[in-house]
């Protein structure tokens, strides 16, 4: 491999985080607003968005990432492995989310087939755009230390989209939309897909990949599928990253019902009251147009502007104690304010509030080492078996988050009809919609039992992973010997 510099510039940083902030402007939505999508604007019912978000998902998690991943490792060309798969990707990725949030006027069954058609090919694009992307972290440097700061740049950006899409976007839905959601997702959706391309563009011209495999070190897909499942770190991951992906979805997805029908709005609207007057006072009036969804946007706000710090923090602590342990220690303190919110009753809004900043402190922690703990699995994997497969490997943790996205997706889609939920269709979309009283129970319970389990599953399973602190150090300095 070539030994040029592993340090890598802020500007390369920044442009290399630019594709985060492009990737989530898709995938945020994905998270926080396909199962409210498609219930309550597209019209499908509860049964048929499972359907459609579990069996896309999964066929999708299993089939397009290896293939994908696959590919690009035996990619070549003057840009390098992963960052061509950037550029011809950005259009594409970009036309087909605007189309996937579209509302076309078909019969209910051509809307079904609609739905699931453009759904599956966002996936496609998805994957064909972010695992590149994903394995592109994994050859831009070989030193741990600037790995752990490219996460936290990444992650930085990851944070900016995610608060864009949970705090501004649904208000920004109902204020263009006239209050027609469908006219006013479609509309912000045109803009998010012209400022995505842009910024993967620019993250392909500013990044270089400086890890280049030694032509005597190809292997073929069956020699890199055998040295997968001999990597039990790699096992390890890839469950850990359906299970957070699982939580993440489920309670992420569930927030915009919690507020729609657990929190007792007269109770919000005079905590956020003030917040509201100040932001009048600077011109975001949007919120005033919905309570819950003014609640909703201000709550993922308070939690994100946390996760930054958390994510600031991230790197010292990691640098210093290690990865695993400081994931570990921090997903189960996050998840802990997770189950807080079982004990809350609906006008327990501060609590609710002071809960999500601390639960996303602690998530925080966590976010850039996931993603740099999965570079370091595809350095443990090089170091075991003297070849080298980024992007499979990220390519096997791209199909942990897609699972885990539709597993999570699903089961709010499918706990909500369980508890009685009345999605929007054709013979209730003109009328105010009056959910029984267990539909406030079942949302409840997505947004703190339910999204626990997975965490805590996961914290488990790092007591099984091997790559600690004095390991980390040890791959890195056999690696960086044999790549001189």
């Amino acid at each position: 491999m070539n030994s040029t510099s592993q340090k890598v510039s802020v500007l390369e940083k920044i442009g290399y985080s630019l594709g985060d902030l492009a990737a989530n402007l898709v995938f945020q939505t994905l998270v926080t607003f396909l199962a409210f999508f498609y219930t309550d604007i597209y019209g499908l019912q509860n049964e048929h968005a499972s359907v459609i978000m579990l069996v896309v998902g999964l066929v999708a998690a299993v089939a397009f990432n290896p293939v994908i991943g696959a590919l690009a490792d035996r990619t070549n060309s003057r840009w390098g492995k992963f960052r061509p798969w950037i550029l011809f990707t950005a259009v594409p990725l970009g036309v087909i989310a605007l189309l996937a949030f579209t509302t076309p006027n078909f019969s209910y069954k051509g809307k079904l087939i609609y739905a699931a058609v453009t759904y599956t090919l966002l996936l496609l694009a998805y994957a064909s755009s972010n695992l590149p992307y994903s394995a592109l972290s994994g050859v831009l440097t070989g030193d741990m230390s600037e790995r752990n700061s490219l996460s936290s740049y990444r992650f930085a950006a990851v944070m900016f989209a995610q608060f864009f899409v949970q705090v501004f976007m649904l208000p920004i839905i109902l204020h263009v939309g006239n209050g027609d959601k469908a006219a006013g997702i479609e509309s912000v959706m045109t803009w998010m897909a012209i400022i995505g391309t842009v910024l993967l563009l620019i993250t392909f011209l500013t990044t270089k990949e400086r890890i280049i495999p030694k032509p005597e070190q190809a292997s073929t897909l069956k020699e890199d599928l055998g040295d997968l499942f001999k990597n039990k770190p790699w096992i390890i991951m890839l469950t850990l990253t359906i299970l957070v992906f699982i939580t993440l979805a489920m309670k992420g997805g569930s927030y915009v019902y919690y507020f729609n029908n657990y929190v007792d709005e007269t109770e919000l609207h005079s905590f956020i009251q003030p917040i509201l007057d100040f932001l009048n006072r600077i011109g975001l009036n949007f919120f005033e147009s919905d309570v819950p969804s003014a609640g909703f946007g201000l709550f993922n706000a308070g939690g994100i502007v946390f996760s930054m710090v958390g994510i600031a923090v991230s790197r010292k602590l990691a640098d210093k104690f290690g990865k695993r342990d400081v994931f570990g220690t921090a997903l189960f303190i996050a998840t802990l304010f997770i189950v807080s919110f079982f004990f809350f009753n609906p006008k327990d809004v501060r609590l609710m509030f002071l809960a999500q900043i601390l639960h996303m402190f602690f998530y925080g922690v966590t976010t850039p080492i996931l993603w740099a703990m999965i570079a370091d699995v595809a350095d443990y994997s090089e170091w075991i078996n003297n070849r080298r497969a980024t992007a499979i490997i990220f390519s096997a943790m791209m199909v942990g988050l897609k699972a885990g996205l539709a597993i999570g997706g699903a089961i709010v889609t499918g706990i909500l009809g369980l508890y009685g939920y009345i999605a929007k269709d054709a013979m209730n979309a003109g009328q105010k919609i009056v959910q029984p009283e267990t539909v406030a129970q079942g949302a409840k319970m997505l947004v703190s039992i339910y999204p626990s389990i997975p965490f805590l599953i996961g914290v488990a399973l790092l007591f099984f992973y091997e790559i600690n602190k004095k390991k980390e150090i040890q791959i890195q300095q056999d690696l960086l010997s044999k790549r001189v």
